[in-house]
């Protein structure tokens, strides 16, 4: 029995952030470098070259060829892992914007609520008062039947 991870949901704007990173083929490529890089078959393979060598004896100990490989491999990786922290810095930076876009537009809206609530209140007052006017004059005695 597998436990599968539980969907979380994805921000519009980062949806949109990665359709315009799969635009360009080298955020493609370095996308897919760093997706693999980070995964255990990385390992894996690694672990099974590096067993393979050492065990044909390629070549003898101390392994200059192997070590200067695994040197270049080292910066490569280290350069993807920077692309990665980009990415995911402009990820972040697209998802801040985006929010404070819609920040904005709900301060927006929020003023123009106070100012309906502001005019509401208003009428709110002045029919209060026409009431509380219409009432006195419907219950005062009528003009000229006074008592004598």
């Amino acid at each position: 029995m597998a436990i599968a991870a539980p969907k979380r949901p994805i921000h519009p704007a980062l949806l949109e952030y990665g359709e315009e990173r799969a635009r360009s083929v080298q955020n493609r490529i370095a996308d897919a470098i760093t997706t693999f890089a980070g995964s255990m078959w990385f390992v894996y393979i690694h672990v099974l070259w590096f067993a393979a060598w050492i065990g044909l004896k390629v070549e003898r100990y101390p392994y200059g060829l192997l070590t200067m490989i695994v040197s270049l491999e080292a910066i490569f990786l280290a350069t993807f892992v920077m692309i990665t922290q980009n990415r995911q810095e402009d990820a972040r930076r697209h998802l801040a914007d985006e929010e404070w876009r819609m920040v904005q537009s709900e301060e927006l809206q929020n003023e123009e609520l106070i100012s309906l609530s502001t005019q509401i209140l208003d009428l709110t007052k002045a029919i209060h008062e026409l009431t509380q006017a219409h009432m006195a004059a419907a219950t005062a005695p009528p003009a000229g039947s006074g008592s004598r």
